[in-house]
């Protein structure tokens, strides 16, 4: 029975491994299930749902000829908030949320930013979170700047679907090419146009020529890439889809691993079309011989919501205080968390089950005392969770309806193991109810985590560790999925102590001023009241709690909107060993204000020993990223012990991309197979948080004009936010639950070494006289972590030898390079030598590094330097028909001496370079 178990354990875990908020499913080359959520922030306009049927449309005609016949779009659905009209057509969501939506339609992050980006945080190859597209955009008043919403959402879905990455690139538009000319970075090369700078003086517009920076001998910070309107390039798509020629990615043939685009440096200079074909989607699926069917879509409309609490009362509900702490955090649910206007019901189950409270809309605090009265006292019997699933299945609002509401939601907690509970696993498939799962202590039943996966519900998990509050964590993290960020419960403060030497626990919580309403403060204790001090940022005291004895809590509301600042607490224990916690939450202080939030998540619901997992927090204040936050994962073993881990927004190691608002770490301390639990903690500042400014990454590619007949018919400059406004964040402070993972084969502790360190991904090379300056983040023994043993660096005059064959590239001296702890930023300076070829115009440069078990990273991203001044005159693939002097200034004279000047110091490095090339470098590491 025990061998047949855990074989259904790792079964089970080969079922949900790579689980995705996503429901899109790829069948007979159709995509179906696609999610597309219109956000309750957006007012009502029909226009948006016939314009998103019309986009999508036109997106599979267009998908399905740039990937060869392979793919299309076969169903959608739209899903329209609650505050809009009621309509025959629409129908009642089941398990479809804005969680799980594939597509947002929503405000931008900044008035008039109408730009769509998709959210991409994880590596190449790996889904993105979600497209982001605004209403604006949807109702074609874009067109211009970004073209046809048709071919832009086959763009945002290559991303979304295939993990790749623009070819394109705003923070480098420009790169000296093996021609010796500079280039705009595009894919492909053949893509024509002209670079201008557009400059605007008393009301006079014109287009000058773009002229050379003497520092980057690139071109000014002001030029850009104006396409001709006619073309006849038909790649790429992760370029510029809007130019009517493109119909292709940009494949093997005809990619530019030249250029310093996103896809260059994410995906190892493979182009999209290499990417596609690698991926699972391409594998399993051959060319269509016919047309696609017809495209269909779907019509829901939130609906207020319904939720059933379903919880264990068996005798193991007895062991750790296990029924106590299950009551203090459903009352928390109940009383703070659960959102006015949802219908509540609660059943209880051991060996059978019973319905202690049927439906009920929650108006006001007389209901939300009812639900209360009802949770259970007594633990004994069995486990049947089945019989517990039945009956929330019972539980009506009318008792003459036959079956479960679509998308009511049971909110399951059970700590035993039940050998019959796949017997319903059917009925909850095709109920339409939406399971989150909370398991309690380690031995639970691993079944169940099949039926939440299936229904797109939350997965927790809470040790038995009560200062560690994973219970009250859990509970407090299923607000509703359906309603604004401003409706919603915010955590800002769990904490947890077991007080053995001093009897106090003292600490302050930052209320900031985009919170504030319902502020909730909850403290629970193990053995006696403690003494409960709390004081307003004024230093008035806080008194009048409610205390429940039976629960061991006590809580209180404060009324209206609590003061900003620091809220004092003091919490004084009347016998060692008493376990306190503290947990405190609010709601936004006006609902046109978004709150700062956090979202916590693993990059997957499972793992194998040593395979590393990567733990992800968003900082976020409505749709705009949080940069300079301090941010700690606190991820705990089913036995209850806690890993501390500071998350990093900073470029490297498993962070994607630099202050973009997603902080990241590599987590690989595992102490024992099962599950773990993760938790967030996120605090900022004025002297450290500030809200972002810049534009999305990812975004689809803003077209500042079209060349025509030689002319530009150039579009309104893309709206630039107010940095003054934006650089000042006031302190504060968040946690959030991640929800629950599972891992396995785990050896006995210690563990042995089998992490390398991680890639290095931000190599920068600079040239500097005769010598070249690298630069990058330090990465550790253990990916990010630790400090590694020692850098190897290698150099080549070829791309894709470098890439291909990095062993057999030239050496550089790094003896004297000793490598500093991860996250630190390294620099190293060497002068080039033996590069063979007199004609070379550029030095690849790559570096892998080793750690004291001699394990090797990966291959760096190339860094590479041009042993040559780029020619400023020309465009890339410009047209004879271009007109100069159309509009056009003349090139500034003055950038010619110092073009001078860079002439003779790289003339010199070739003379040097072609003196050591007979001699063999054979340096010794």
């Amino acid at each position: 029975m025990g061998l047949s178990r855990e074989f259904a354990f790792f079964l089970l875990l080969y079922l949900i491994q790579g689980a995705s908020t996503s429901f899109v499913r790829l069948t007979d080359n159709g995509y179906e299930d696609i999610l597309i959520a219109i956000d309750p922030g957006v007012p009502e306009d029909v226009k948006i749902i016939e314009q998103i049927k019309e986009m999508v449309t036109t997106a599979s005609t267009y998908l399905f000829e740039a990937t060869q016949k392979r793919f299309f779009f076969k169903n959608v659905s739209i899903l329209i908030p609650e505050s809009w009209k009621s309509d025959p057509q629409y129908r009642r969501p089941k398990y479809e949320s804005y969680t799980h939506a594939d597509v947002l339609v929503a405000p931008p992050a900044f008035p008039g930013n109408d730009e769509p980006y998709t959210r991409q945080f994880t590596e190449c190859e790996k889904r993105a979170e979600h497209i982001h597209l605004t209403p604006d955009f949807i109702l074609g008043r874009k067109h211009s700047e970004y073209g046809p919403s048709g071919r832009l959402f086959v763009h945002e879905w290559a991303h979304l679907r295939w993990g790749v990455f623009d070819e394109y690139n705003e923070d480098q538009p420009f790169y000296a090419a093996a021609s010796k000319k500079i280039e705009a970075t595009r894919c492909s090369t053949g893509i024509s146009g002209i670079n201008r700078v557009h400059s605007c003086q008393g009301g006079s517009c014109v287009y000058k020529r773009c002229r050379k920076d003497s520092t980057t001998n690139l071109y000014e910070k002001d030029c850009q890439f104006f396409p001709d309107k006619d073309q006849s390039e038909k790649a790429s798509i992760m370029f510029m889809q809007s130019i009517d020629s493109v119909t292709e990615f940009c494949n093997e043939k005809n990619h530019n691993r030249e250029a310093p685009s996103l896809q260059n440096t994410k995906c190892g200079y493979r182009s999209v079309w290499e990417v596609i074909s690698s991926s699972e989607d391409f594998i399993n699926s051959t060319p269509m011989g016919a047309l696609p069917p017809q495209l269909t879509y779907s019509l829901l409309r939130i609906s207020g919501r319904t939720v059933c609490l379903v919880l264990d009362t068996s005798g193991s509900m007895s062991w750790e205080r296990r029924l106590e702490r299950m009551n203090q955090a459903a009352k928390y649910f109940l009383l703070q968390v659960v959102e006015d206007g949802s219908w509540v019901g609660m059943v209880r189950f051991d060996s059978d089950a019973y319905i202690t409270h049927k439906l009920t809309q929650i108006n006001g605090n007389t209901e939300r005392d009812k639900l209360i009265a009802s949770l259970p006292s007594v633990s004994m019997g069995g486990t049947s969770i089945c019989s517990g699933i039945r009956s929330a299945f019972q539980v009506r609002i009318n008792c003459n309806e036959q079956k479960p509401i679509d998308g009511s939601e049971i909110v399951l907690l059970t700590d035993g193991e039940d050998p019959t509970a796949s017997s319903c696993l059917n009925e909850v498939e095709n109920s339409g109810v939406i399971i989150h799962f909370i398991a309690l202590g380690p031995n639970f039943e691993k079944a169940v985590i099949q039926m939440n996966n299936i229904t797109g519900g939350k997965y927790l998990y809470a040790s038995d560790k009560a200062q560690n509050n994973g219970l009250i964590d859990a509970f407090g993290s299923l607000t509703s999925e359906n309603v604004g960020v401003t409706q919603k419960s915010i955590q800002l403060e769990s904490k947890g102590v077991t007080l053995s030497e001093s009897l106090w626990m003292n600490d302050t919580v930052v209320m900031d001023s985009t919170v504030g309403k319902d502020t909730f403060f909850l403290i629970t204790w193990n053995q006696q009241l403690p003494n409960i001090f709390l004081w307003d940022p004024k230093g008035t005291p806080i008194t009048n709690f409610t205390v429940d004895h039976t629960s061991n809590m006590a809580y209180i509301t404060i009324p209206g909107t609590a003061q900003v600042g620091n809220w004092a607490y003091n919490l004084g224990a009347k016998a060692k060993g008493e376990i306190l916690t503290i947990t405190v939450t609010s709601r936004a202080a006006n609902s046109s204000v978004a709150p700062i939030t956090v979202n916590a998540k693993m990059n997957k619901d499972t793992s194998s020993f040593p395979s590393p997992m990567i733990v992800y927090a968003e900082v976020l204040q409505g749709f705009v990223p949080i940069l300079g936050a301090n941010v700690t994962a606190i991820i705990e073993s089913n036995s209850g012990n806690i890993e501390y881990l500071e998350l990093l927004d900073n470029g490297a190691g498993a962070d994607l991309f630099k202050d973009d608002g997603v902080y990241s770490r590599y987590f690989t301390a595992y102490s024992e197979s099962g599950t773990y639990n993760l938790k967030v903690w996120a605090h900022g500042g004025a002297t450290s948080a500030r809200r972002s400014s810049r534009h999305a990454l990812n975004r689809a590619a803003y077209i500042p004009g079209w060349v025509v007949d030689g002319e530009i018919q150039g579009n309104a400059p893309r709206p630039e936010v107010n940095e003054d406004t934006l650089a000042i964040l006031e302190n504060f402070s968040r946690t959030a639950s991640g929800g629950a993972f599972e891992v396995s084969q785990v050896p006995p502790l210690p563990l042995p070494d089998k992490y390398p360190p991680s890639q290095i991904t931000d190599l920068h090379a600079t040239l500097n006289g005769s010598e070249i300056s690298l630069t990058w983040t330090a990465p550790g023994d253990d990916y990010d972590i630790g400090k590694v043993q020692q850098y190897f660096i290698r150099m080549s005059e070829n791309l894709t030898e470098l890439r291909d064959n990095f062993d057999g590239a030239l050496q550089v001296n790094t003896t004297a390079l000793l490598p500093n702890e991860a996250n630190s930023k390294e620099t190293f300076t060497f002068k080039p030598e033996n590069i063979s070829e007199e004609n070379a115009t550029y030095i690849f440069i790559a570096i892998k590094s080793v750690d004291k078990s001699n394990l090797q990273s990966s291959l760096s991203n190339i860094a590479q330097v041009a042993l040559f001044v780029p020619q400023a005159d020309g465009s890339p693939g410009e047209n004879p028909r271009h007109k100069s002097g159309v509009n056009i200034s003349t090139v500034v004279l003055s950038v010619v001496l110092p073009v001078i000047a860079v002439c003779i110091i790289v003339s010199a490095i070739i003379c040097v370079l072609k003196r050591r090339s007979s001699r063999r470098h054979t340096t010794a590491f």
